[in-house]
């Protein structure tokens, strides 16, 4: 199976993506919702929880996992990509979402002037300034933390007026720093589901760019150009929800992201 990991439910939206792009292969997914949110935990700790959940997921069989977790990407990829894998596992892949996402996103821009939002970790650690600046050096990068998103989305109130006047109020925010701004990439899994009322506070000629679209593309590309990688997944269509927490609480939070009728198992880490 390909393993997907994220310290919550945000991943979900990954995971959803991935699923519609590579609906033969197998999938399971593992949500650290009893130690979530990561984003205001300190490096240290979200490489050892981002650690444990990789040899959990390698140890139920996935040669593959993906981490779709902003946080995990930027603080704890890099460190076991080169500090753990070619000692410990070195037949075995991880792979993040911010680089896929950094590749591609000067693209859509016409101004070369792009918007950010994203948690106030992912902002802090600035990795997707870094990376952009890799890729596309011309590109002005503006971040906008947004610490009331997630809440809004795991406590239900997306579609309310309260989660329109909190997106609006931080979209508005990113603009007035940069109004040549014609492109808005939305960096935590939670937001596409804001996405009603982001296009409702953007101007129309703004371009809302997701993650999971990006991300899900890229994956079948690399397994594309990786055969031996790729022949060692299973493809049966089918997806396995593991959780740090208890089964009915990822199964209820499951349901607020489109995900209904699924048994979840809870783990250890």
């Amino acid at each position: 199976m390909i393993g997907v990991f994220d310290s919550g439910f945000g991943g979900l939206t990954i995971l959803q993506n991935l699923k519609k792009v590579m609906p033969s292969y197998d999938f399971l997914y593992l949500g650290d919702n009893a130690r979530a949110p990561y984003g205001s935990r300190s490096f240290e700790t979200i490489y050892r929880y981002t650690l444990q959940a990789v040899r959990e997921l390698f140890g139920r069989g996935c040669p593959l996992v993906i981490l779709a977790c902003n946080t995990a990407s930027a603080r704890a990829l890099r460190s076991i990509q080169q500090d753990v894998l070619p000692y410990e596992f070195p037949d075995k892949r991880v792979l993040g979402i911010i680089r896929p996402t950094t590749e591609e996103i000067g693209r859509y821009s016409k101004t070369g002037h792009i918007g950010i939002f994203a948690t106030s970790g992912t902002v802090s650690s600035n990795s997707y300034g870094i990376e952009i600046r890799n890729f596309f050096p011309e590109l002005k990068v503006t971040q906008h933390a947004c610490p009331m998103w997630v809440p809004l989305v795991e406590y239900g109130e997306c579609g309310t007026e309260g989660a329109a006047f909190f997106v609006k109020k931080d979209v508005d925010a990113l603009l007035a720093e940069d109004p040549q701004i014609d492109t808005v990439l939305l960096a935590c899994t939670h937001y596409p589901l804001l996405e009603t009322e982001i296009r409702a506070a953007l101007p129309p000629q703004v371009r809302l760019v997701f993650q999971g679209d990006i991300v899900a593309n890229k994956t079948l590309d690399y397994l594309r150009r990786h055969p031996e990688m790729d022949e060692r997944l299973s493809k049966g269509g089918k997806t396995t929800y593991l959780t740090s927490d208890t089964a009915k609480f990822f199964e209820k939070g499951a349901f607020l992201f489109g995900i209904e009728g699924i048994s979840a198992e809870s783990v250890v880490l």
